[in-house]
């Protein structure tokens, strides 16, 4: 995510770094380097130039330049300065005083939002809430299909409107609105008509439907991949019906970030969400300050924790730690840690939320294969409960049997369990002895 960008901007912090006392001539290098980053990821010029001044104007500030640590200041003004044309804080949707409260998608087609609804409706479920999906496209009724496969896959209620339905599209609302406060769906997510590109017809059509449902937020859904296009997009938009918030889609695949950095600033509308895979469950609420730290190397850790805790077991933890404490990791422990972790993301996900500097920075270097969680899974699996409990046990004709029920070769069985014992040698350290110390007990 950002790849890029990122790697071209952590190079001129640690230009900056680098330096003992920052002076207008290498902090005017480092601004230089951060101009090249930002045009080379096609990030708007308008926002590079506010950047660059605003960086300027605080990093030579006396008591900046007088401090103890200079280059550290100023790098926390380039860290304030991003987060700032990222959108400064999180923002949640806002929620209509009597339900339900409506969503309005839109945007141009092929950039997810159907996907997107079908997200965002996800999530809703998640909290508790009893989301309803409708596709309110009066040009082509069939778009309800895709929409309709998307809620049986989640288990979540779509409206379905009959063809006569899209001759009278008020009628059609009041009918929508009905059933939702009747059956009692809270919220109501409306995904509407999309095109390749932006036409009177296209747009004329949305300001009916935004006036037939008055939505809580109508919500741009934009390409991030598309960069400038998208931010373009969501500019005239925004000028013919009116934008509340946005939703940039694919941004897992955007190494350059043009899009993520522009579109906030340019259109002054909050990203809310963005798409990080083709998952279900891949849509996240955007934190400005994480994306932040993330794209300059400081990682963001209190998005993994989040990761972490969603998918925690509280009471397995408790007995995971006590086990730790008393170096009794089993090789059934392995496989339930593997199981979690794998409901985390990919490992380049996790790997990405870390910082990429200190005790973090070889993790980046190493090229994991996802696939190899899942083999060792099944290695672990092939095991009795007594091999799990026990590893010293398994000789060469019990790792020959397991390679077999695996379907993985014996060179992947020995492999696992080398790294097995190597991590119980490394328990028996002293100073991993007292990181366990700290862990909870329950």
């Amino acid at each position: 995510m950002l790849d890029q960008l990122s790697a071209r901007l952590q190079k001129a912090i640690k230009f900056l770094r680098g330096e003992g006392k920052i002076t207008e001539k290498n902090l005017n290098e480092a601004l230089r380097m951060i101009r090249l980053a930002f045009l080379e990821a096609d990030v708007s010029y308008k926002v590079v130039k506010e950047f660059e001044a605003q960086v300027k104007a605080k990093a030579l500030n006396e008591r900046v330049l007088e401090s103890l640590t200079p280059a550290q200041q100023v790098i926390k003004i380039v860290r304030d300065e991003l987060t700032q044309i990222l959108g400064q804080s999180r923002q949640k949707l806002k929620t209509a005083s009597a339900p339900p409260t409506i969503y309005l998608l839109v945007g141009l087609q092929g950039v997810g939002k159907t996907t997107t609804t079908a997200k965002l409706a996800l999530l809703f479920k998640k909290e508790g809430k009893s989301p309803l999906l409708v596709s309110f496209d009066l040009k082509r009724p069939a778009a309800q299909e895709q929409l309709a496969i998307l809620g049986a896959q989640l288990s979540i209620e779509v409206f379905s409107l009959t063809p006569e339905d899209f001759n009278d599209p008020a009628a059609a609302t009041r009918k929508i609105l009905d059933y939702a406060r009747q059956h009692h769906f809270d919220p109501l997510l409306v995904d509407t008509a999309g095109r390749l590109h932006i036409d009177q017809e296209l747009m004329d059509e949305l300001r009916m439907v935004k006036s037939l449902f008055n939505p809580t937020e109508v919500i741009y859904v934009g390409d991030a991949l598309t960069g400038q296009d998208a931010v373009r997009s969501a500019q005239e938009f925004e000028k013919q019906i009116g934008l509340d918030s946005i939703i940039l889609t694919k941004l897992d695949g955007d190494a350059r970030g043009g899009a993520a950095l522009s579109i906030a600033f340019i259109t002054g509308k909050p990203i809310k969400y963005i798409g990080v895979g083709e998952k279900s469950d891949q849509l996240e609420p955007f934190h400005p300050e994480r994306m932040a730290s993330r794209i300059l190397g400081m990682g963001d850790v209190l998005s993994l924790i989040e990761k972490a805790e969603e998918v925690a077991d509280r009471q397995q933890a408790e007995e995971l730690a006590k086990k730790l404490r008393r170096q009794e990791f089993t090789l059934e422990d392995f496989r339930q840690q593997l199981i979690q972790l794998r409901k985390m993301g990919s490992f380049s996900q996790i790997l990405s939320l870390l910082p990429t500097g200190g005790m973090f920075k070889h993790l980046q270097k190493i090229n994991l294969d996802d696939k190899r969680l899942i083999h060792f899974e099944a290695i672990i699996n092939s095991m009795t409960p007594q091999e799990r409990e026990t590893p010293k046990i398994i000789n060469g004709s019990r790792r020959r049997r397991i390679a077999l029920g695996s379907g993985r070769p014996v060179a992947e069985v020995n492999q696992l369990l080398k790294q097995y014992f190597e991590m119980r040698k490394l328990m028996k350290k002293s100073h991993f002895k007292k990181m366990l110390s700290k862990l909870p007990l329950g």
